[in-house]
Formats: C-alpha cells, sequence, structure tokens
C-alpha cells in the first residue's frame, strides 16, 4: 500500500527543510515527475497491498527529496501500511555512521586510527599481529566473524546476542583468518568492537554520542543506534520471512549490541545523512572523504571499501553505498556523485533484494538501462558446460563452490537461480550483477572461477577446480567421533546415520556432512569442514571454516573406554 499523498507532501517538506532551507517546498507540476514516480511505483508493484510485508523508498537529487513512497504492509497482524516515516532496522548500514563517529573522535585527538585494539580492548588475546582501528574500519583485521563463532559456540539465529557474548567468545580466539592488511573480508566483529572502544574513550555509548554528534546536527529525528532488543519503537516496521507451506513468518534480530548493525531509521532519514556525504555539514570534507576513500592493502591493492562504504561504478558512474541484510530486514542505498543522486530502500521482507530495486530506480533517474537485462544470444552447448561443473575451492577462504548442469544450465548445486552465458567463459548469476569468468586454462593446469560483483570495486575471488575421490564407506565410519573446540567451548559429534556423517553440537539441529572428496566435506550449518590426520594417518581433529571464519580447529577427543560387566 502507498502512502497518502498528504502524508507524503508533509514529509517531503520535512525533509527539504532539513536537508535545504533555502529551497522551495514544491517542485514546479509538470508531466516528467509524474511518469518518473510512476515508474518507481512499478518497480515495486510486487511488494504492494495488504497482504505481503513490502518496502519504503526515497530518492533525492541536489540535496532534494523527489520522492518518497511507501508499499505493501509493515505490521500484518495488525493491518498497518509502511509509508516513508516507517522505521527500519537497517543492519549494516549503520557501519558508516560508526566509522563517522571514531572520525570525530580522532578529530579531537583522543584516538587514532593506528592504534592497537588492545589499547582500548585489553581482555582480547595477544594473537601475535598488530590489529589497528583502521583495520577493524576497513574489513582487513583478519578478525573472525562474531555471528559464526557464537553459532558454532551454540547460539541460535533467534537468540539474544549482546556485546558481552561477543567479547567472550573473541577473547578465546588463538587465531586470526589471515595477517591484518594483508586481506579485505567483510566482517562485523570489527564494528562491533568499534562501538564498544567508542564507548570507553567518549565516556558515553555510541548510542548517546550518534545522537549528539550527529543525528541531532542533522535534523535525523527518527534515527538511532538501538540497545535495548525490548525498547518500544513507535511507528517500527516488523520483518518477516516466507513459512513453510505458504504465507509469513515474523523474522525480528534480537540483538543487545550495535555499531555492526542495529540502526533503526527512516528512508527520508537517511537521505538527510547521505547529503552530508555531499556536502559535509558536519564532521568536515577531510573526514567525509576519508569515509569515501579506498583502503589499501599492504600490497597496495585497492580493496573498494572505504570507512563504512562500499565503492564501485554504475553505468560510468562513480558510486557509494552500503546494502544490509539481519533476520527478516532488507536494506540498500546508493548515492550517485556525479549526478548528486541518492537512492534508498527498505523492505520487510527476507525474499526482497532492495539493492536491484535501488539499481532499477537509478536508472530511472539516470535514463540508464542496466546491463543484466540486456538479452544474451550466446548458447553454450551442454558438453562444454558439463566440463565447467565439479568442485572448485579457495585455498585462501576454504570455501568450496559446486557447480553442477540442471536443466541444461550451469548452476550452483541446489541453486535455482541458472549461471547464464554472457560472452566465451563469461556467466553471470540470473539477472544480477555478479559475474562468474573461467579464464582459457593453461595445459595441464586446474580450471580457476573468478567470481566478482561488476557493481563493486572489490577484487574478484579466485576458487580452482579439485578432483578428490570420494571417501568409502569404512573411510567415513572412520570419522565418527566427538571434536572439542576451546576457542567457542563447544564440542562438535561426528555420527553416521543413513550412510551420512553428521555433526551435532548443542542446541543446534544436526547437519549432513556433504563429501566432496578426501577429507573435505561441505555444510550448510557449518561451511567446508575438513578432518586432519596425524603423521600415522588417523584422523586428530577437524577445521571449521565458514566464509568469514576460516579454519576453526577442534581436536579429537580419545574414545571413551568400554567397561566389561560383571
Amino acid at each position: 500500500m502507498r502512502s497518502t499523498s498528504s502524508r507524503c507532501c508533509l514529509f517531503a517538506a520535512l525533509v527539504l527543510w532539513a536537508v535545504r532551507p533555502s529551497v522551495a517546498l514544491a517542485q514546479p507540476p509538470g508531466a516528467a515527475p509524474a511518469a518518473r514516480h510512476a515508474q518507481v511505483d512499478a518497480l515495486f508493484a510486487p511488494w504492494t497491498g495488504g497482504a505481503t510485508p513490502g518496502c519504503a523508498v526515497a530518492v533525492s537529487r541536489d540535496g532534494v527529496l523527489d520522492y518518497a513512497s511507501g508499499y505493501g504492509m509493515a505490521s500484518l497482524e495488525y493491518g498497518v501500511p509502511i509509508t516513508p516515516e516507517s522505521i527500519f532496522h537497517v543492519a549494516s548500514i549503520s557501519k558508516q555512521f560508526t566509522a563517522f563517529a571514531m572520525g570525530l573522535l580522532e578529530q579531537e585527538g583522543k584516538l587514532s586510527r593506528d592504534d592497537d585494539i588492545r589499547k582500548y580492548l585489553p581482555e582480547l588475546p595477544d594473537l601475535g599481529k598488530k590489529v589497528t582501528l583502521a583495520d577493524l574500519v576497513h574489513h582487513t583485521s583478519g578478525l573472525r566473524e562474531q555471528f559464526h563463532l557464537l553459532n558454532m559456540a551454540g547460539w541460535r539465529g533467534d537468540d539474544l546476542m549482546t556485546e558481552d557474548d561477543v567479547l567472550w567468545v573473541l577473547a578465546r580466539q588463538r587465531g586470526l583468518n589471515f595477517e591484518p592488511g594483508t586481506e579485505w573480508s567483510y566482517n562485523n566483529t570489527g564494528y562491533t568492537l568499534l562501538s564498544v572502544i567508542i564507548k570507553r574513550v567518549a565516556g558515553k555509548s555510541l548510542r548517546a554520542f550518534a545522537e549528539e554528534r550527529i543525528f541531532q546536527p542533522l535534523g535525523m529525528r527518527d534515527t538511532h543506534f538501538h540497545d535495548d532488543h525490548s525498547e518500544v519503537v513507535k511507528r517500527r516496521a516488523s520483518a518477516y520471512s516466507p513459512r513453510d507451506g505458504g504465507g509469513w513468518r515474523i523474522s525480528v534480530p534480537v540483538f543487545d549490541y550495535y555499531g555492526s548493525t542495529s540502526l533503526f531509521t527512516t528512508v527520508g532519514d537517511l537521505l538527510k545523512w547521505e547529503a552530508n556525504l555531499l556536502q559535509p555539514r558536519v564532521g568536515g570534507q577531510a573526514l567525509v572523504d576519508w569515509l569515501r576513500t579506498s583502503a589499501t592493502l599492504k600490497s597496495g591493492e585497492a580493496t573498494g571499501y572505504g570507512a563504512g562504504l562500499t565503492l564501485g561504478t554504475y553505468q560510468g558512474q562513480r558510486t557509494f553505498g552500503h546494502n544490509g541484510a539481519d533476520a527478516g530486514y532488507r536494506s540498500s542505498v546508493a548515492v550517485y556523485p556525479d549526478s548528486r543522486l541518492v537512492v534508498a530502500a527498505f523492505c520487510n521482507a527476507s525474499t526482497a533484494v532492495p539493492a536491484e530495486l535501488v539499481r532499477q530506480v537509478a536508472d530511472v533517474y539516470l535514463g540508464t538501462r542496466p546491463a543484466a537485462v540486456k538479452a544474451s544470444t550466446l548458447t553454450v552447448p551442454e558438453p562444454a558446460l558439463k566440463e565447467l561443473a565439479g568442485v572448485y575451492w579457495s585455498a585462501v577462504t576454504d570455501q568450496v563452490l559446486r557447480l553442477e548442469v540442471k536443466d541444461g544450465a550451469l548452476r550452483g548445486v541446489g541453486s535455482p537461480m541458472p549461471l547464464v552465458p554472457v560472452e566465451p567463459g563469461l556467466f553471470r548469476v540470473g539477472d544480477s550483477t555478479e559475474e562468474w569468468r573461467f579464464p582459457a586454462q593453461a595445459a595441464r593446469a586446474p580450471r580457476e572461477v573468478h567470481v566478482r560483483d561488476t557493481t563493486s570495486a572489490l577484487p574478484a575471488r579466485v576458487y580452482t577446480r579439485v578432483d578428490a575421490r570420494l571417501p568409502s564407506a569404512s573411510a567415513l565410519d572412520a570419522l565418527a567421533g566427538q571434536y572439542r573446540s576451546d576457542e567457542v567451548d563447544m564440542t562438535f559429534t561426528v555420527r553416521m546415520e543413513d550412510g551420512k556423517p553428521r555433526v551435532r553440537w548443542q542446541r543446534q539441529k544436526s547437519t549432513v556432512l556433504e563429501a566432496v572428496g578426501g577429507d573435505r566435506f561441505v555444510s550448510d550449518a557449518l561451511g567446508t569442514v575438513t578432518f586432519t590426520r596425524a603423521k600415522s594417518g588417523q584422523v586428530d581433529g577437524l577445521t571449521l571454516s565458514t566464509l568469514r571464519a576460516r579454519r576453526l580447529r577442534a581436536e579429537r577427543l580419545p574414545a571413551p573406554r568400554k567397561t566389561q560387566g560383571r
């Protein structure tokens, strides 16, 4: 359901007053704006009506609100529609505010981005490498991902997670994903730690600091960092995920930590903030430039990520912004500084893809057409597709990709989205901006696939095809046992069930280990599981690797002795 025209006009007036007081509060009537707005409405048509969650969208040009609307329901239980004034949990869009707050403290000389994090977090272990505040900001710290660690430690997805929980599991770590500054790997841990550091340095919570130094000066009256999951927030949109058999179920995150997430805001308030990144009123140009400048690795390679902002290009234009996803909430904001265009979309359904909607709205305003909708005339014979299928593995991240040919198309195992051929050796995932390139294969060299998002400056992820014999039934039986990881205070039990190994651990559902060759397996819940062997050839442990928590070690426990009856 769309917002009423009267509410939209009032909302527009408030935003214009806050962002650019000298600009008139209404645009001259004309066919072009009406047609443009109708095109935007058409993009959100699947999210309209009283039986579905939906989205809010807002668009500004030159700091002036051009359009804002709501679609679908903020509350399916009570029949409350989404409007531009609906407040959403925007997940990782939070990060740019945390980085900005840290930058404000650095301007005051209270900390330095080059400081060792243990200066402020002495409870964290010395892992043999200096991790700086800048590493936290730029996702180059090598610290393991907090969500994945807590999942391994027994937290379920809808369990309460607190700041103390995050600090507890990080204090137990004995390893890093990589040497700080040598890689880029998206990481929520760093920004949760930044919120703790800001609190200890500023003498007040990040919530209070941001309210005083960012939100109030910019007139962001409907924005706050949410640090108490039980707090009542007027006009908050609930969030939903599909329910088996049809319909929706409530899907709201339960967090009592923030910095990496938990910003509550409206699409209109976010436009006020993005206007500050185009023409600074708070913080100054140097701080804004830092947010919008790519970090570099020790190798000198640019990461394509600034301080809480993803940097890239689209249709020849520079872009910066961020996406967010927690539970059933999905959010995206993109700024096109060359055109001074800002588009923000927040949704309360886990199946929504606001990043694509934002790009489509931008196309309406920029007069462009996304490359993804250009029809591909290339056909690849099925035998050639089968040559690309198989198991691919990243020696860097320990992640596994499995490709198969199904229904005449190359696709990830179990994925409904086909890889669409664009040119020889190049595919894209459905109509998305993710491309998969299979470089020409040198003689006797293993085949590779390079995966990247074409709208981002981030480098491609490289996977190499591996061919290893699948384990025999007796080899699988030999894996059964218990494996202990002190880093997450958890014992994992491996058992054979219906001919396949399963892993069980406290408070979690068991997960099947699918063999991909040798001692390596994949699991929906634990990522890559690799069993390790002593020099004798006996299995002595295993490692767990998710995309953001690599090679967590678990030692095999001795089998309990059998006791003979009298």
